[in-house]
């Protein structure tokens, strides 16, 4: 993280909600702001690290086009004689193959908040594959191997949702899969860009059965406690929303996944560690409520701050969200 330093003071006004609010930054906050700014148009990408393969699965490496025409590449990894596809989606800084936080850098990033374990997606795959399903797994645009985009800016969803969309343009084009049943499996920012996507095209949705959401967030909640692990405090969001808006031209308030979820169109199970220590539990029971449907659940993880227990959790006790699939794929 950033080490702590002491200097001088400036003022910083903000002006990108309408309203005028001064702080005085001194030389390390803004460090601080300027760095957390920076990861929203150079992030780093998680590399591809397993491989189906490991686990005994075939799978063909596979490229499409998002809706805007960003190349994409992922796996997909046929279940044999199986009619129902899964499309994953993965978190923010990860890759379709998980993130290595056991190792550095991101051992150093993601440590402060007790995320040091190396998440490995592919035993995800495995587990639905052997459920049945057909699955595609692919990098989202600016992560792992699909292509850069927006000069390298995470839209927190709303550019990603794209993505989403060219996923299911994919499937439903792609020689065998047309006639698959779909359900979608979208973690994390995963979750954000496909609520985005429900907001944007709804009808592109038509048909789609359900959706697990593992750990949707808003982008604010988010910052405010990755300040805090840095030492500063939750009061600087508006400078370093300011700061977001100059490098990005996108504000916290146009990431707010929580208004996406008002537009969510099918079945949709959440599940999110209750005692997370980026977030706090009101976010995801926001979106969770703003959800306009009775066919929906929301499951919490006890038992632990780290959120990446909440990436995991599939892979440890996965009986909830495949009787999930089953129920609504059929």
């Amino acid at each position: 993280m950033i080490s702590a330093a002491t200097s001088t003071t400036t003022p910083t006004t903000t002006t990108t909600t309408g309203t005028t609010a001064t702080h005085d930054v001194d030389d390390r906050v803004a460090t601080v702001l300027d760095e957390f700014a920076g990861h929203f148009i150079a992030s780093l990408r998680a590399p591809v690290l397993h491989h189906p393969s490991e686990y005994g699965m075939a799978a063909e490496t596979v490229t499409f086009p998002a809706s805007d025409g960003v190349p994409l590449e992922g796996w997909f990894i046929p279940a044999e004689g199986s009619d129902k596809i899964v499309i994953a989606n993965h978190p923010m800084t990860f890759s379709r193959s998980g993130q290595p936080t056991h190792r550095e850098p991101w051992l150093s990033m993601w440590g402060s908040s007790g995320n040091t374990m190396e998440v490995d997606f592919v035993q995800d795959y495995r587990i639905l594959h052997d459920a049945g399903y057909n699955v595609l797994a692919y990098d989202l645009r600016n992560h792992g191997l699909s292509g850069a985009a927006h000069g390298g800016i995470l839209g927190s969803g709303l550019l990603e949702a794209r993505d989403v969309l060219g996923s299911l343009k994919y499937v439903r084009e792609r020689a065998g899969t047309p006639s698959m049943t779909i359900g979608l499996f979208s973690r994390c920012l995963g979750a954000n860009s496909t609520f985005a996507a429900m907001t944007q095209q709804p009808r592109a949705f038509d048909g789609v059965r359900c959706l697990v959401a593992p750990q949707p967030v808003t982008t604010g909640i988010i910052l405010q406690h990755q300040l805090e692990l840095a030492g500063v405090s939750r009061n600087h969001i508006s400078s370093l929303d300011e700061r977001l808006v100059l490098r990005t031209g996108i504000s916290l308030a146009e990431r707010d996944a929580r208004e996406w979820a008002k537009n969510v169109t099918m079945p949709t199970f959440v599940y999110q560690v209750r005692d997370d220590i980026l977030t706090e539990p009101e976010d995801v029971q926001t979106m969770f409520d703003n959800i306009p449907l009775d066919d929906k659940k929301l499951h919490w993880v006890e038992g632990t701050t780290v959120r990446w227990d909440g990436y995991l959790e599939f892979q440890r006790r996965p009986e909830p969200m495949l009787a999930w699939f089953r129920e609504h794929m059929g």
